[in-house]
């Protein structure tokens, strides 16, 4: 006789772990400034000081955004009013820092995506970014870094820099979607791009999935 499958424990155990994640989310975005915070319309400045406050600084950024579910932090989104920002685009990679970024290069080439923000809780629009990007800046220790990157990670570190310059992704999206999500924003409703919001033109090429940051 086989034995049977405890079904209702893997449930009661998925239930569980989901309310942990749902839980530690909520901590997290509990440290993360909220639109119409003056901060994040804020110029940051440059970071001139490395060592263990920066370290710290990075490693609690890392723990909101990993906990927070989003692909990338900006500093001045915890209040920070420094030029710092750190990334995720992938599980599988560890976080990293970047410190002072400066855009080197942007392609040509671009693609829309639906882009949502840590700062802007239950709102995605649609941005326009280049596809492929070079910048450079600094590491957690100071020394000098290059990075390129393509796709989401490139999509990312572009809407951090963004942060970092006070520029929201409202600035970067069509008034119509702009009017919507504003709009959702002040009643604490929510939003998201719905057919009729897409420019005129947008065929769904060069589409790729939300993100989050």
């Amino acid at each position: 006789m086989s034995e049977g499958v405890d079904t209702g424990n893997d449930e009661r155990e998925r239930e569980q772990f989901e309310a942990e994640l749902l839980e530690r989310r909520e901590a997290a975005l509990a440290h993360v400034v909220k639109f119409g915070d003056p901060v994040l319309k804020s110029k940051a400045s440059p970071v001139t000081a490395f060592g263990p406050e920066l370290r710290a600084e990075i490693e609690r950024m890392a723990g909101i955004m990993r906990d927070g579910m989003g692909v990338g932090l900006a500093a001045t989104q915890v209040g920070v009013l420094r030029r710092l920002l750190v990334f995720q685009a992938s599980g599988d990679n560890e976080p990293t820092a970047l410190i002072n970024p400066e855009v080197e290069w942007l392609s040509e080439e671009a693609s829309l995506a639906e882009e949502g923000c840590l700062s802007l809780p239950r709102v995605s629009v649609d941005v326009e970014r280049p596809l492929h990007i070079r910048v450079r800046g600094r590491d957690g220790e100071g020394e000098a870094i290059e990075i390129e990157a393509s796709g989401l990670e490139a999509r990312v570190l572009q809407h951090e820099i963004d942060h970092l310059d006070g520029v929201l992704i409202l600035d970067r999206t069509s008034r119509a979607q702009r009017k919507g999500a504003l709009r959702a924003l002040r009643e604490g409703g929510s939003y998201s791009p719905s057919p009729e919001d897409h420019e005129p033109g947008d065929d769904g090429e060069h589409r790729e999935p939300r993100t989050d940051a």
